[in-house]
């Protein structure tokens, strides 16, 4: 019933260096049902040579080709692209009796988890949450690159321990990494998910066709309309992890008989919810691309994406909380007249256009540029609660008056643990607790009641807003243009090359966006340190217009620009041959940043705040290489290694933006050293690959923003103050291995396992300084080291263990499951707790009763539980005429295991008296933070393609 699968012995004929008419015929069948399989697309890759298979699954390709080496490439959708490497004889057709196709059953996992995860964790509130990308990218057909993004990725595991910055995303050529953050912003295509199928993975630094690339992977996203496949598909989901639901229906032309082509998409997901309570979902997409075929040499291709969406934010919880109200407690929302209002908004309006032309030079070389404009909006909100009158007394002097304690429900003054803070509670203590355990278990929410009747008070009395809703809002203007060139030299050496700019301007300022009841807001910092010498010059926020009063709508607070510019080349030579193949690249790029403040800052007066920056220039230059040699057609070696420079984002280059032009000190591009080996076999039965790779950076730089009570020098009381923690010359290790095999045992049975297992350890200990407007110059402590060196670097578990399988019916039926363990997951560590604060008074004298023991283990670095999840997921389709059915479903964490993906020490508490007081408690104040993994969630997509 079922066929041997095997591929056919190719028949040598005379040599000849000349392109001569080949002939390629073959039949193309399901491998597991042996089904005939139409309309597959078959091309020669590098080669505007195609065609698609007939109702028979049989096929026939011509064309005029130089004989050698060729890669012959089999896609359709819902099965896996099989790609063929083939020798061409001239004079002698070429006859594959029997290529079988296997069923992407991963096409459901990519889709929900490809864009539903990205949405989930790539708008929280912490940076660990936009890491995820990193394993999503490696969605492939690899084993353990499917793993780490479909099973993996949920616990927020790092492949290879990297940021997702650290990876390079592209559309129709165009980079769209952020230049804040250096990051992909993946809600700006979110919800697009039929129209993003056309997408190439180049796992780590190995060779890619459009961009050097970077040591966490390359993904390149085809999304020109001639690229689709002609049809459409309209499907609906259901899901409790983010949202709740999600409509979309998309439709492709394909290349029409006056060569147009375009391809539409609309979707949208909603839910009052998610998993986490309070985290409201409300997100449309819209994608239009059209294509016009001018000739047989040009082609121009409009791509237009837009995907505003709006979210509401969790956040990292103590252990306290999570013991008093659960693992989907979050204390950002309340009710406001029976509705509920989440006071941490994330809405992301950023539409994209790009234009590309296509330029087919001569039958080996082909050049696509691309000219992309994005501009919009990304806002976060929160309460502003600092609102402040002015009160001028009669000698003139002013003075201000106004300014509440926090009105977070989680506020620590809020919690039991604060009224058993002593070292010996009293029965009053107690009950105090007792009490505020009794408010916060039954309660815990945002009171916006509360924050109206203030704000109505305080205008009855005369006096100005109390309590507001800010927004912080980031608005660009990115202009990118790049040129792509594709090109062979011979049957064995393709040339890639790419010249890209791009050019940003961000503006970014503080909105006023909702008064809560009041009128107007005196725009002043209200924890100014002002006195009679000051005039009341410290507080303002824009000297140029002094105790400006603002309504909303209103920019106030802070005010600046960013410009960015980037220039880059790139080149890669690539050599192909019978057991040989190779690869070598070079990049050059200049990165340029100012800053231009467009506020006088009271604590930063003149040109230390107002007008542009100092101008921070990055010269680097980036290399790679490697090599696969073929044993055979089973057994591959391959080892690539490089040497990368990466600048640091504009959020690291200027320390405290908001407020002033500072610039960081000898601003430096970061050091990667890249290496890796791998061992592949690839047989009918097995697929296996074992990875070692080791990861070195050095010279790289972080900035921190946090109020602490450890700040100890005597110009600062009790050390007490809000801080930038400037971090410099930090030293990493990412060394580990990856394995993944698939064992068929039958035709439809496969067993699959993975592994990852890594240590990802700071080598050296960093420098660091801390900045405040308390000193006038920056504060450093002992020999401005932070000893860090051996504590693990934090970012999900080390370790992650999978067994599973998948079952593939003849039917049209599929189901596969997993069981994973994860361990080795580390909280990250406060710098300003490993610096020689810790161990100073506040008299910045040595601690006279420090104890090296007991600072030893107050400092030791907190390692997470490990963990097993199982997860579910199966479907069914159904073929009726040209029309297809289907659905499927995925359960995640089907037994609800409480798990934690990840922390961080709470930088307030710093010294060592302080963190000997905290530990000593039952409970304390202070603890670290953690970011929870869901429970059981469940997605199912019902969906009908024509």
């Amino acid at each position: 019933m079922y066929k041997t699968i095997f591929f056919i012995t190719l028949v040598f004929s005379i040599e000849t260096s000349i392109a001569q008419e080949i002939r390629i015929r073959g039949n193309l069948k399901d491998a597991t049902t042996a089904a005939a399989i139409p309309e597959v697309v078959i091309r020669i890759l590098k080669t505007d040579l195609r065609t698609l298979s007939n109702a028979n699954g049989s096929f026939v390709l011509e064309g005029k080709l130089p004989k050698g080496d060729q890669t012959l490439v089999f896609s359709k959708q819902g099965y896996l692209e099989l790609r063929l490497p083939v020798m061409l004889h001239t004079d002698q057709d070429l006859y594959l009796e029997y290529i079988p196709l296997e069923v992407d059953l991963a096409e459901a996992n990519q889709n929900l988890t490809l864009i539903s995860l990205s949405d989930m964790q790539l708008n929280g509130d912490e940076a660990e949450r936009d890491n995820v990308v990193s394993g999503l990218l490696g969605a492939t057909n690899d084993v353990f690159s499917n793993a780490a993004a479909f099973d993996f990725s949920a616990t927020f595991f790092r492949p290879r321990g990297l940021d997702s910055k650290y990876s390079r995303v592209l559309i129709n050529g165009i980079e769209l990494n952020k230049f804040n953050t250096g990051r992909p912003q993946w809600s700006n295509w979110g919800g697009l998910n039929d129209v993003m199928r056309n997408r190439e993975f180049s796992q780590g630094i190995t060779a890619n066709d459009y961009t050097f690339g970077g040591p966490a992977g390359t993904l390149h996203f085809n999304m020109q309309a001639s690229s689709y496949r002609r049809g459409g598909r309209i499907s609906y989901a259901y899901a409790n992890r983010t949202y709740t639901g999600r409509a979309m229906a998309s439709y492709t032309s394909g290349v029409t008989q006056s060569n147009w082509a375009y391809s539409v998409l609309a979707s949208r997901r909603f839910g009052q919810q998610g998993y986490v309570d309070g985290t409201l979902y409300d997100a449309n997409s819209l994608f239009i691309g059209i294509e016009k075929v001018l000739s047989e040499q040009h082609s121009l291709n409009l791509s237009l994406l837009y995907t505003p969406n709006r979210r509401g934010r969790g956040t990292a919880l103590t252990q306290e909380l999570i013991d008093l109200k659960g693992n989907r407690y979050n204390p950002n929302w309340g009710f406001q007249n029976g509705e509920l209002r989440n006071a941490r908004l994330r809405e992301i309006q950023e539409p994209v256009a790009i234009l590309t032309h296509n330029w087919k030079l001569h039958k080996e070389s082909t050049l696509t540029s691309s000219l992309a404009y994005q501009w919009g909006k990304t806002t976060n909100s929160r309460i502003d609660y600092t609102g402040s009158t002015l009160v001028i007394n009669s000698n003139g002097q002013e003075s201000f008056s106004g300014g509440s304690r926090n009105p977070a429900p989680n506020y620590y003054q809020n919690l039991p643990s604060y009224f058993l803070r002593f070292e010996n509670p009293t029965a009053a203590h107690y009950q105090q607790a007792y009490l505020a355990q009794e408010e916060f278990t039954a309660k815990g929410q945002l009171d916006w009641d509360a924050l109206y009747e203030a704000n109505q008070t305080a205008a009855a009395t005369g006096l100005n807003t109390i309590y507001a809703v800010q927004n912080d809002v980031n608005r660009d203007r990115l202009i990118q243009a790049s040129s792509i060139l594709n090109t062979r030299f011979s049957e064995h050496l393709d040339l890639d090359a790419r010249i890209g700019i791009s050019q940003l301007n961000s503006e970014n300022y503080a909105e006023l966006d909702d008064l809560l009841g009041g009128s107007v807001w005196l725009d002043i910092d209200s924890f100014a340190e002002d006195d009679n010498t000051t005039g009341g010059d410290l507080a303002q926020s824009d000297l140029q217009h002094r105790n400006r009063l603002v309504t909303a709508g209103d920019r106030y607070k802070y005010n600046y620009s960013i410009n960015a510019f980037k220039a880059s080349a790139f080149t890669q030579l690539q050599g192909t041959y019978n057991h040989f193949d190779y690869y070598t690249a070079l990049q050059i790029a200049q990165t340029n940043y100012h800053r231009e403040g467009l506020y006088e800052n009271g604590y930063y007066p003149g040109a230390q705040s107002l007008g542009k920056s100092e101008a921070v220039h990055f010269t680097t230059l980036d290399t790679k290489g490697g090599f696969t040699y073929k044993f055979n057609g089973k057994h591959f070696a391959q080892f690539n290694a490089g040497f990368l420079a990466q600048p640091p984002t504009t959020n690291t280059v200027f320390t405290n933006a908001r407020q002033n032009n500072a610039v960081i000190k000898n601003p430096s591009a970061e050091n990667i050293l890249s290496l890796d080996a791998s061992y592949i076999y690839r047989s009918a039965l097995l697929k296996a690959r074992l990875t070692g790779y080791y990861l070195d950076f050095t010279n790289g730089s972080e900035v921190s923003y946090f109020y602490t009570q450890s700040l100890q020098n005597p110009a600062i009381e009790n050390g007490n103050a809000l801080v930038q923690e400037i971090t410099t010359d930090i030293s990493r290790r990412n060394l580990g291995i990856e394995l993944g095999a698939e064992f068929k045992v039958l035709p439809t049975l496969s067993f699959k396992a993975a592994a990852a297992v890594s240590q990802n350890t700071y080598t050296d200990n960093p420098k660091v300084y801390y900045t405040n407007t308390l000193t006038d110059e920056p504060l450093v402590f002992g020999d401005g080291r932070v000893k860090l060196k051996n504590y693990h670097v934090s970012g999900g578990p080390e370790q992650a263990l999978q067994i599973g399988f998948d079952y593939r019916d003849p039917d049209f039926w599929w189901l596969g499951g997993s069981l994973n363990r994860f361990t080795n997951a580390y909280v990250d560590v406060s710098y300003l707790r490993r610096s020689a604060a810790f161990s100073s008074d506040y008299d910045g004298l040595p601690l006279t009763d420090y104890n090296p023991e007991i600072a030893k283990q107050l400092l030791q670095q907190e390692q997470l539980d490990s963990y097993y999840l199982i997860n579910l997921v199966g479907g069914k389709s159904w073929r009726i005429k040209d029309y297809t059915l289907g659905f499927f479903a995925l359960v995640n964490n089907l037994l609800n295991t409480r798990y934690k993906t990840g922390g961080f020490e709470d930088s307030r508490i710093g010294d060592y008296r302080s963190l000997q007081e905290e530990q000593n408690r039952g409970t304390p104040l202070f603890g670290n933070r953690y970011f929870l993994g869901y429970g059981t969630t469940v997605y199912a997509n019902f969906y009908i393609r024509f």
